[in-house]
């Protein structure tokens, strides 16, 4: 359930921060004084998209946040889900959930979950169970055949059936789409297989990988310097040790001199000893050095090897035009796509999968269907029911599934919403037998509907009365006070009979402020209730007798 909505710097709103009740509650005000404002607002935290024009005139940046419980009994499933996801994404906030979202003059936004941030793909993701919003002009989506059809999906628990169904029509149109190409370009994929097998084969041949390679480039480095390795070696062993004034041997004699000193004068003793461990060292160099010396020899042909080695590799990348350390990738890439074109000739392989993947999408498309047509015999004769008390009683709505020979990703059926009854008998598509006023009822009565099946705890209605009155406007009141009972509903209206069956209401003002239009609510109390629903009944002047019967309205005495 909706707590609380904070809102900084929205269009006409500067400051403003709502507490919201159970129940049925309605927004009311004069025209233009800003109530859908607030349903923007709303439908902008939880991830609409907009632009910096919803910054508030001379301000740098729009703020708003939405608190919510999850610990709502009546859609005790809604907040399941909600909590799992919020786990799921490591954004546990324990019994509720904060969104905040942010924008700012060079329209770049920002969003916060628990005071995490977040994509806007993940808002929009978790407010499809936070809340349910119909504006004024939802009655428009129900015109096109591909909103009605996902409404109904919906309404019937069957958008996961449906989205099976079209992946396994795309599985299945990829398959057939394979068979076609492999029977039209046989003879085209045949040269490219036999080209791509013989360089598969040259380059297996060549058996080359990248560690060889930086293993034959130290090891030709080494032998094409083997001769200079082993002058400098023995240059290094005649200087240190073996010729007459070698090194060794005048460290020794300066060693033994100033230790026959150092019996006069004790300060060479330090000295004598950094000489004894530079002699040790010395000697240790020395045998290193005449074991690196035995281990070098001449080797011609294994030069010549690694040398015509390096230009077989080296032939092969010029052929192909790449480097050397490509190769193997380059020959990973070809047994791959030689793999596909191995399957792609495998006609009757392609055939069988073919029709295996269409026969997995006729299942889920047939299964789809009687659960649709189900569906719609049920929704037809709910929707009927709440239209007859809206006064169109001469109405019946129906959902017609027209057969499609082949499918689609959609099923197999186009779904179409009709009405009979109003304009003769005979059932015609809704669009082209209602009125506007009575498209406007017959599209709240499928809201109404669907929304009491929905899991979602929150409905917001944004003006979807515009166009009745009367008995109807009190009917429409009746059933959002229903509606009420079971979800938090919030009704932006313009009528006082739907005002008037309202657990609670505010009202929307606009004022100036400094040069500035600003917009106020203010959540009304019993004789607030009796001004605001004798302003909607009596306009400008306000009399006793509107007060009254605003007051008889309420249920006041």
């Amino acid at each position: 359930m909706l707590q609380r909505l904070t809102i900084r710097d929205f269009v006409l709103v500067d400051r403003l921060e709502l507490e919201f009740a159970a129940g049925f509650g309605t927004l009311t005000g004069e025209t233009g004084a800003g109530k859908s404002i607030l349903v923007d607002a709303l439908a902008f935290v939880l991830g609409e998209r907009t632009d910096a024009g919803v910054i508030r005139a001379g301000c740098e940046r729009a703020e708003v946040s939405a608190e919510f419980a999850l610990d709502d009994a009546s859609a005790a499933s809604a907040a399941s889900s909600v909590s799992v996801w919020l786990r799921d994404n490591d954004l546990d906030g324990g019994d509720g959930l904060l969104l905040r979202r942010v924008l700012d003059a060079n329209g770049r936004s920002r969003a916060y979950l628990n005071g995490s941030p977040v994509t806007v793909h993940q808002v929009r993701e978790v407010s499809e169970w936070l809340v349910d919003i119909h504006g004024q002009h939802a009655h428009q989506s129900l015109l096109r055949a591909a909103d009605q059809r996902l409404l109904l999906d919906a309404h019937a628990r069957l958008s996961e059936l449906a989205a099976q169904a079209a992946a396994a029509w795309r599985q299945s149109r990829e398959a057939k789409n394979r068979l076609e190409s492999a029977l039209a370009g046989a003879e085209s994929l045949a040269r490219e297989r036999e080209q791509l097998t013989w360089q598969t084969r040259e380059l297996e041949t060549l058996g080359f990988s990248v560690a060889e390679w930086a293993s034959l480039d130290a090891e030709h480095q080494r032998l094409s310097h083997t001769a200079s390795l082993v002058d400098g070696a023995r240059f290094s062993l005649a200087a240190l040790t073996e010729d007459d004034i070698s090194c060794a041997a005048r460290l020794d004699a300066a060693r033994t001199r100033l230790d026959d000193l150092a019996e006069f004068d004790p300060a060479l003793a330090e000295i004598t000893t950094l000489l004894q461990s530079a002699a040790a060292e010395l000697a240790e160099a020395i045998s290193a050095l005449h074991r690196y010396a035995d281990r070098l020899e001449l080797d011609p042909g294994r030069l010549s090897e690694v040398e015509q080695r390096i230009e077989a590799v080296l032939a092969c990348a010029r052929k192909y035009r790449a480097r050397p350390e490509e190769l193997p990738g380059l020959l990973e890439g070809w047994r791959e796509r030689l793999a596909a074109l191995n399957e792609a000739a495998d006609t009757a392989a392609l055939e069988t999968g073919a029709r295996e993947t269409r026969q997995a999408y006729e299942t889920l498309a047939r299964k789809l269907s009687a659960a649709r047509a189900k569906a719609a015999k049920q929704l037809g004769a709910e929707v009927s029911r709440v239209m007859r008390q809206l006064a169109l009683g001469s109405g019946r709505f129906e959902i017609v599934l027209t057969p499609v020979a082949e499918g689609g990703a959609f099923g197999l059926e186009q779904i179409e919403f009709h009405i009979a009854g109003l304009s003769g008998n005979e059932s015609r598509p809704l669009a082209k037998v209602a009125s506007g006023g009575e498209l406007s009822r017959v599209s709240l009565a499928i809201q109404v509907v669907t929304s009491q099946a929905a899991s979602v705890p929150t409905l917001i209605f944004d003006e979807v009365d515009v166009g009745i009155g009367g008995g109807v406007a009190e009917v429409v009141g009746r059933l959002l006070r229903e509606l009420g009972s079971e979800r938090q509903v919030l009704c932006v209206t313009h009528l006082p009979q739907v005002a008037a069956r309202a657990n609670w209401q505010w009202q929307v003002s606009r004022n100036s402020q400094n040069g500035a239009s600003l917009s106020r609510v203010a959540a009304l109390d019993e004789s607030g209730r009796v001004e605001e629903i004798a302003r909607m009944l009596g306009g400008v002047e306000i009399t006793a007798i509107t007060r009254q019967h605003a007051r008889e309205m309420l249920g006041f005495g």
